[in-house]
């Protein structure tokens, strides 16, 4: 899982409510598990005129000028800023995937879906939830300064902004440290890998039988 600790990027803001899965990663995309590949089509029925299929080259393709993702001013954006439950639907994880795919590597917003949350922890990218009204500042600020760069701080738990006032944000302690350390749940599990060990050796000695093939 990718660590991140402090982490300073361009910001782009996504401005609607109840941003779900299918919108984020469509699901004629979701044939293949490896994790990769599904940048390109990172919110592909608003980001291009046509309809998107696997395979397709995104160099051949119309797209939209009036969607955030592809305007100029947001070009390398890392954080994406969104409103109320951002990652709402279905559970796919691919719509995590995309995301840190296309280079996403935080997201603010004032809520998230439940199991996208969690997706985004288990696979290193970072979600921030603040309140509505710090939301809305960040988005008049992005709108008005193109370039808006912000400086994320995991470990004190704050937002940098470029005139040097912090925001401060909750997270969860434990998913603190998975972020920081790059543990997802395989990661932690094999942290104990010697107990586990000593644990199937015991086994094998107390109870044979269930290691007969």
């Amino acid at each position: 899982m990718i660590k991140i600790d402090k982490h300073h990027g361009i910001v782009m803001p996504l401005d609607r409510h109840n941003v779900d899965t299918d919108a984020i990663i469509p699901k004629q995309f979701l044939k293949s598990i490896k994790r990769s590949g599904f940048g390109h089509n990172l919110f592909d029925e608003w980001r291009y005129h046509d309809h998107g299929e696997p395979g397709m080259d995104p160099a051949s393709r119309k797209k939209n000028p009036d969607f955030v993702l592809n305007q100029p001013r947001y070009e390398g954006a890392s954080i994406l800023l969104g409103r109320h439950n951002f990652g709402c639907g279905s559970s796919r994880e691919h719509a995590v995937w995309a995301l840190i795919d296309h280079g996403f590597r935080v997201v603010i917003a004032p809520s998230f879906a439940d199991i996208f949350y969690n997706n985004a922890r288990k696979n290193g990218l970072l979600c921030i939830v603040l309140d509505e009204d710090l939301v809305d500042l960040l988005f008049r600020e992005v709108t008005q300064n193109p370039g808006y760069r912000i400086l994320v701080d995991l470990p004190t738990q704050q937002i940098v902004l470029p005139n040097r006032h912090t925001i401060a944000f909750d997270i969860d302690p434990f998913h603190k440290e998975c972020h920081i350390r790059g543990l997802d749940d395989i990661g932690l599990t094999l942290e104990h890998a010697t107990e586990i060990r000593a644990f199937e050796e015991k086994r094998r000695q107390t109870a044979p039988w269930l290691f007969n093939n």
